[in-house]
């Protein structure tokens, strides 16, 4: 399992959102990490989901960082 919290993300996306996001500058991937990484702490849904599987946990979560609908 990658420990990088960049390649972590890009483990979580659908083959076609990792591309897009590695065609991201380096920046821009650490901010989406970042991003990914709050919304799995902070989202009590994914709490749930994560109990059952943590791997779709992880990638419901990175799909909503990408595409901009974090569960606020």
């Amino acid at each position: 399992m990658p420990t990088d919290e960049v390649a972590r993300f890009l483990e979580a996306l659908s083959p076609a959102h990792r591309e897009e996001v590695r065609q991201k500058p380096r920046e821009e991937q650490e901010k989406l990490a970042a991003a990914w990484e709050a919304e799995l702490r902070q989202d009590t849904d994914l709490d749930t989901l994560s109990e059952l599987s943590p791997a779709a946990a992880e990638s419901e979560a990175a799909r909503r960082v990408v595409e901009g609908t974090g569960g606020d």
